[in-house]
Order: structure tokens, then sequence, then C-alpha cells
């Protein structure tokens, strides 16, 4: 029997109406509906179809799907979802971001269900915010700051690079994965509520130092807005969280002794050209470093004013000096793990894609960002023959 619900979870975490669908397929909106609430099951053409759209095997649509066999229901939570973004989004953005997430939550639960892993520095890194905010009279920017020097220690960063930013804090416990998100949207994260935190990158060509910010952002809000009802906030309250957030990351990026040290060195600090090197040594940009130095009061407002319109005037804002020459870093941890439980037996990746999940590699491509063809080094069959096969054909064709 065609299970509505598969197809349903499928179209939400890939973004498309019903009425996108429909169009797809070539059938009214109302079949759509009425396959996804069981009271009609598609003809094989259009199951054909089915599974072509959304790279799953046919009886994908007839069996339970992993959010049924290896997902928490409720597990992660709509409205926490903290997005690095301008605007404010429409909830079938967020609800589409959710499932996706949903899936990605299942696979991780797949990966790590036979693996026993220590407290996670992330976890132990919140709760030590949490009970430093909720006993601190200091002042908030004073907090963030304070936050963000105790996270870089917490995390293991040195204080004088941020060569390894997304590693250290992939091995701190949190989850990061790449995907395509839009034009508006540059990441967002969330907790679930299995107290697992996630952290998702859009995958829109972009330079290192504007992912290291992203990352750094997207960590301000894990730390300081734990359990915030983002959907629920107006215009001047989510600008305010991102606010905040940007100030965690510059400072988390730029931690303030060290910083104030290289700042010694520039003599004209309004001129973005002049903080070149501290680019090349920080990963962080050119209009970030230009907004530590303000945070830092080393750029009074008029200063500052200055600096940004040299940005613009130099064309800084679009593209900045050594972007193309700085690598980004990509996410490591999903695919390490996935290669530790393979390599020790654990898991089969061939089985894991046919049988548990009764998908294609693309799925697998579409859900966690990771490259296709990594997935599909595990899907060829070795063969090789043992030497006494060897040995016997090659008696026959002797004796032959």
């Amino acid at each position: 029997m065609f299970i509505g619900e598969n197809l349903t979870n499928l179209r939400i975490m890939h973004s498309y109406s019903r009425k996108q669908l429909s169009e797809m397929l070539n059938v009214t909106e109302q079949a759509v509906w009425q396959y996804e609430n069981n009271y009609t099951s598609p003809k094989m053409q259009v199951v054909n179809d089915l599974k072509s759209i959304f790279n799953v095997k046919s009886k994908y649509f007839y069996k339970k799907d992993a959010l049924k066999r290896f997902f928490e229901p409720e597990n992660i939570p709509i409205m926490n979802i903290a997005y690095r973004s301008k605007i404010m989004h429409v909830i079938s953005k967020t609800q589409s971001e959710a499932k996706h997430v949903e899936y990605l939550d299942s696979f991780v639960n797949y990966l790590i269900a036979n693996l026993s892993l220590p407290t996670q520095k992330s976890i132990q890194l919140r709760d030590e915010v949490i009970n430093y905010l909720n006993t601190s009279n200091d002042d908030r920017k004073i907090q963030i700051h304070k936050i963000a020097k105790l996270a870089r220690n917490r995390i293991g960063l040195r204080d004088d690079t941020n060569d390894n930013l997304l590693f250290s804090i992939e091995k701190s416990g949190i989850f990061i994965f790449e995907k395509p998100i839009g034009d508006e949207v540059d990441a967002y994260s969330l907790w679930s509520r299995q107290d697992r935190p996630y952290i998702i990158l859009g995958n829109i060509k972009r330079s290192a130092v504007r992912r290291n910010f992203d990352i750094a952002h997207e960590l301000g809000h894990l730390l300081l807005h734990y359990k915030v009802e983002f959907t629920n906030l107006d215009r001047k309250e989510h600008k305010e969280l991102e606010r905040e957030a940007n100030q965690f990351a510059g400072a988390f990026l730029l931690p303030e002794e060290s910083f104030l040290e290289d700042m010694e060195s520039i003599h004209q600090v309004t001129n973005p050209d002049a903080y070149i090197d501290l680019k090349k040594k920080w990963k962080a940009s050119l209009q970030v470093l230009g907004y530590r130095a303000a945070n830092l009061d080393i750029l009074d407002s008029k200063k500052h004013r200055n600096f940004y319109a040299a940005l613009h005037r130099k064309g800084y804002l679009k593209r900045e000096p050594l972007d193309e020459m700085i690598p980004i870093q990509k996410p490591q941890k999903i695919k390490s793990i996935i290669d530790f439980v393979n390599k020790k037996g654990m898991i089969d990746i061939r089985k894991m894609v046919e049988q548990d999940w009764i998908v294609e590699t693309p799925f697998f491509h579409k859900v966690t960002g990771i490259d296709l063809s990594f997935f599909d080094r595990y899907m060829i069959s070795e063969q090789d023959f043992e030497l006494d096969n060897v040995t016997n054909l090659s008696m026959n064709i002797n004796s032959n």
C-alpha cells in the first residue's frame, strides 16, 4: 500500500508545493493531495516519476521511511531555528528547513546507533554560558565578549589563528552540514530537543572569510539564544538578536588581546588595504576587521564610516582581496563517522543506501551536502580472485 506520508515528507524537504509537484508529475494538485492523504494510490508511471524526482527507489513509498524508523518524533523544534539572514522567513521556508534537519537527525541517529560518544564540549559550554547569564550583572555587551572568549577557550582555538575553526567546532560536538539554502539566507542553526546542535551552511559559492563569519555567527545563536522562539519574534527583536550574534562572531574570531596587539601596526586605520595582512592571518573579512576595531573603540564612529565608505569605493563589499586565495573549509565530521563505521564493519554503506534507506546515492548528497562521489565509492563491489583460483586457472590453461 502506498504511504502518502512518505511523499509529504519528501515534498516538504524539497520545498515543493503540491501545485509545483503536480506540474512536475503532469497530474492535478488534487491528485497529489489524495496521494498524500491515502485516498488514492498513484499509478506506476507516477511512482516512477516520483522516484526520479526524489532519488529514491520505488519501494520507498511502500515501507516506513527513515523519519518513522530513525527519527525521534518532535525532536526538531521548528520555532527555534535561527537564521543568518537580513529577512524574516515565511513559515513554508522554515518548515522545509525543519524537515531537512529531521532527515539529517535521522541519518546521524542511524550512523551513531552503536557508537558510545563522550559528553560533548558544546553541551558543557552551553550550560556554562546559561549559568553565567543567569547569575551575571554585566551589561549585555560585556556578557557577549566574555562568552566569546570562553567559547574560544573551551573549543580549543589558539589565540593567534582561525586556521582550524570549522574542525574545532565540529570536534566540540556540533554537526555542521552544507546545503543550497537560497540567495537570502547564509546559514541557520538550532539545538534538537535531545541536545544535538546543528549548523547548516549555505553552499552557494562564497569566500572562506564569509563562511568563517557564518559559522561564528551561528555559534553565537547556539550559545546566546538557546530556546529562543525565533518564529515568534517581530522584526525589531529579530534584528537585535542578529546584532548580538554578529557581535559575538567578531569577538570570537578576533580575540581582544591578540587583535589589539595586531592593530598597533595599522597606521592608516581608515584604509581597508592596511588590514590585508590581518585578513590573511585571521581568515576574517576586511569588513569584520573594521567592525571589530570599531567595537573595541579603535575606530570612532566617524573613522568607521570613512572605513566603510572606502570599502564601498574600492568594491570590497562585493569581493575583497585574497577571497580567491584563502581555501574554504568544508565539514568533515560526518564523513569521518561514515568511514569509521564502515571500516569497523558496523554499517555496510551499500546496504544502508539500498536496503535500510531505500534510496539512491544522490538522495544522501541532497540531504548531507557531501559530494556524490564520496557515497558512490562505497557502491562499487570489489572483485578479486583468490590465489588458489588463479593458480588453478593457470594450471588448466597450461594443460590445454
